[in-house]
């Protein structure tokens, strides 16, 4: 059952919801603020809990929506006020987040099993390219997406978008250059996704990398590419040939080229052993 019509954006629960929208932990409570019946399904598919359910006064809750749930009409006016789309679906929620560690994005024992795939974030600043790599990275089998210094937030309003709902599911951590040592250590091989440049130093083309063996791709910052810390730390630079005439490639269309080629060469090779 729904609370009494709220009409002023005063209202506590109004400014925590306005607050988890604009990034602001502290004033949410730790709360994650989503809106659009596509991405609340996802959530609850997810097996995300949720705190509290906003409805306009134009909309009723899901059938598929928990009816111990707490839900809070709002006027159109305020509900407009706290969601940042142009066009309110009049749906959203407060939610847990995940919390995951490195345990989840790369578990011990890597020489068992699945060999995990990493896709690495570095700086990516752009929330819709962030969104992409992660979606990406759930749909060619990516155990994990880590992020260093620099990165927008996995959490953030467009990101969130961009993923279409991978980020409830795909493990995010933020890792600096002692993380990466480590996973160097237990056996994952890092690669740096680079321009091909002829000034640069040598270049091995994707398809001729082994990315079936425990690896994790480096994507960089949209306009600077990776920093040369992570370069150093990197095993090998790899690059996508592109015939066309264009300087380099939008990093998220990289990312997820990289992660297709990994997954092409891990189904090859394990059709090459079930055979």
């Amino acid at each position: 059952m729904r609370t009494t019509l709220v009409t002023s954006r005063a209202n506590p629960r109004v400014k925590q919801l306005r607050a988890a929208f604009g990034g602001n932990a502290k004033l949410s409570g730790g709360l994650v603020a989503i809106e659009g019946e596509h991405l609340l399904h996802e959530a609850m598919r997810s097996g995300l809990v949720f705190k509290t359910i906003f409805l306009s006064q134009r909309r009723d809750a899901p059938e598929w929506v928990p009816g111990n749930v707490e839900k809070i009409e709002l006027s159109e006016e305020v509900f407009a006020s706290c969601v940042d789309t142009r066009s309110p679906q009049g749906i959203a929620a407060l939610l847990v987040p995940p919390v995951w560690s490195m345990g989840d994005v790369c578990p011990p024992g890597v020489a068992g099993g699945k060999a995990p795939l990493l896709m690495i974030a570095a700086g990516v600043q752009d929330p819709g390219n962030l969104g992409t790599l992660i979606r990406s990275a759930e749909a060619f089998g990516a155990t994990g997406v880590l992020t260093t210094a620099g990165t927008v937030d996995e959490w953030n309003q467009k990101a969130l978008r961009a993923s279409a709902g991978s980020v409830f599911r795909v493990p995010v951590v933020e890792a600096g250059a002692a993380e990466l040592m480590t996973l160097k250590a237990r056996g994952l091989r890092l690669f740096a996704a680079v321009a091909d440049d002829p000034l640069s130093p040598p270049t091995l083309p994707i398809a001729a990398a082994d990315l079936s063996q425990p690896c994790a791709l480096m994507i960089g910052n949209e306009g600077g590419g990776l920093s040369p810390e992570l370069l150093a730390l990197a095993d090998k630079c790899i690059t996508i040939p592109t015939p066309g005439p264009v300087e380099s490639l939008n990093a998220a269309i990289a990312g997820s080229l990289l992660l297709y080629e990994a997954a092409r060469q891990r189904a090859a090779s394990q059709q090459t052993t079930n055979n």
